[in-house]
């Protein structure tokens, strides 16, 4: 089936410039003026990728953001004028996926979605993985201890989790890491690696001194320790 888009923008111009580009790009697209209305829609149907502005009318988008990425397994592009570094390290730290700053050129954010759509290289054997006690439930984003207890995790943090249990005790360094998961490399992509790679570290209940799985190679990146199999 066609991917679905989402936009939450409140400026008409924006909303209308995005839906005829991405209808011409063979997207079917739903947009936004406010947060209320876009959250509404979002209990009847999840799309694959949603595009927020972070100026809205009724709520901080950054905070849409981070519920986004909380609840949803869509990607999630921010399209925002706030151009400052630390606009977009927060914003990916909280778990967008990708950051485009206001004027876009249209054909560059379909190329972004069409490239994010495509992700990582999936396993060959499944959206299942055990290691370690514990399982990844790609299909449903969530983290399944050995006591039956689990915890969801983000479509960013799900990025990582799948890059590392792809390629167990390899090294994956940060050049790896952008080319695979896409963005654009620089402090922001670098700060946002490190805050996905602090959460699940959290959320495999790992010693933030001394982790057990995921560890990291000061000067070259990280490697993941465990014993893998895709169901």
């Amino acid at each position: 089936m066609t991917a679905l888009v989402t936009i939450l923008d409140d400026e008409p111009a924006i909303r209308a410039l995005l839906s005829e580009t991405l209808t011409e790009a063979g997207f079917r697209c739903q947009a936004f003026a406010r947060a209320t209305e876009f959250e509404a829609a979002l209990r009847r149907t999840t799309p694959d990728v949603c595009l927020v502005d972070l100026g809205l009318p009724d709520r901080d988008g950054l905070s849409v953001v981070h519920r986004l990425a909380l609840e949803q397994g869509a990607t999630i592009i921010i399209i925002s004028g706030r151009a400052q570094v630390q606009d977009r390290v927060t914003g990916l730290e909280l778990g967008a996926d990708d950051y485009i700053i206001k004027p876009f050129d249209p054909a560059e954010v379909v190329a972004r979605i069409r490239a994010r759509l495509r992700g990582p290289r999936r396993s060959a054997t499944g959206n299942t993985a055990r290691f370690e006690g514990w399982t990844a439930h790609f299909d449903r984003y969530a983290l399944e201890a050995d006591d039956g207890t689990e915890t969801p995790f983000s479509h960013a943090e799900g990025e990582v989790l799948r890059l590392f249990l792809e390629s167990p005790k390899r090294l994956i360094s940060r050049a790896q890491m952008q080319e695979s998961l896409g963005g654009a490399a620089g402090e922001s992509f670098d700060r946002a690696m490190d805050v996905r790679i602090s959460r699940l570290r959290t959320k495999l209940r790992e010693d933030p001194r001394n982790p057990r799985l995921i560890k990291t190679i000061y000067g070259a990146g990280y490697i993941f320790l465990g014993e893998v199999a895709w169901e």
